[in-house]
């Protein structure tokens, strides 16, 4: 599948358009034929849907994406239901789970900004690009965008894997946080692993990155190696941590998310 972002509808779309519709941050998904699938244009017609905040984000193997957004006191007809994003990994395609959450991150953002933050003014679409612009001073507004860092740290046939308080599953992943104002992604890895388990690390190297909108971030991971300390955690953000080999893994993250990534690849170059 191929996502091409976009503000601007295409002037000749081919095939029907798909809508990721919300409401509180769940998406409308439609049931056809004993299959859950995206609606379409013609899904949303009978019988009609009232949506809001509608906005076009880009197309998806040629079909035009919009995202829009439904009352939840409106009643929802009986092919339709609401799902959580998560619960979408390994049901649909990761691109389009990954589409599902860019529509709702925007969504979010142009209803937290439709006045402006500095005057109180209405704003309205950016015509030339993505932003909400006031129509009395003038202030751009574009969504918000929070960089974090995720890190695999080896320790050498080990990789450090703990459990937060956050994961909506049992599983362990590799350590993640967002960075501060003044800080440099690699001090950022410093930190967040000194912070989270006590460890510290050197030799720091870029792995990738990935968008990943829970609810606005920009993920840029690293490899980085031990370079002293015990773990050492507090029981609240972090459960439990601890190193493990290739061939002794925990329940791990999904594939769709970088941190999998990360994992596999300490699994095919370790095991």
């Amino acid at each position: 599948m191929s996502f091409i972002p976009g503000f601007e509808p295409l002037s000749e779309p081919s095939g029907p358009a798909l809508w990721f519709i919300f409401n509180e941050q769940k998406l409308l998904i439609v049931n056809r034929d004993g299959h859950e699938d995206l609606p379409q244009t013609s899904d949303l017609k009978t019988p009609s849907l009232m949506t809001m905040y509608q906005q076009y984000i880009g197309s998806l193997n040629g079909k035009p994406c919009y995202a829009a957004e439904v009352n939840g006191t409106d009643p929802i007809p009986a092919a339709f239901v609401f799902r959580g994003i998560r619960s979408l990994f390994g049901r649909f395609e990761d691109e389009a789970v990954l589409v599902a959450g860019l529509a709702n991150q925007l969504i979010v953002w142009n209803r937290n900004h439709r006045y402006c933050g500095k005057c109180g003014h209405p704003t309205e679409n950016k015509k030339d690009e993505r932003a909400r612009v006031c129509l009395d001073c003038g202030l751009v507004n574009y969504p918000r965008l929070s960089p974090a860092v995720i890190m695999a740290v080896l320790k050498g046939e080990q990789i450090l894997l703990a459990r937060s308080q956050r994961m909506p599953a049992k599983f362990y992943s590799v350590l993640a946080g967002f960075v501060e104002p003044g800080e440099t992604l690699e001090q950022c890895v410093q930190r967040e692993v000194r912070e989270e388990t006590g460890i510290e690390v050197d030799h720091i190297r870029y792995f990738g990155s990935q968008p990943w909108p829970f609810p606005d971030s920009l993920m840029v991971a690293f490899i980085a190696d031990y370079a002293g300390g015990t773990i050492t955690i507090d029981g609240s953000e972090i459960l439990d941590a601890g190193w493990f080999s290739a061939g002794s893994l925990p329940a791990i993250p999904p594939k769709i998310s970088i941190a999998r990534r990360l994992i596999d690849w300490f699994m095919e170059t370790k095991g």
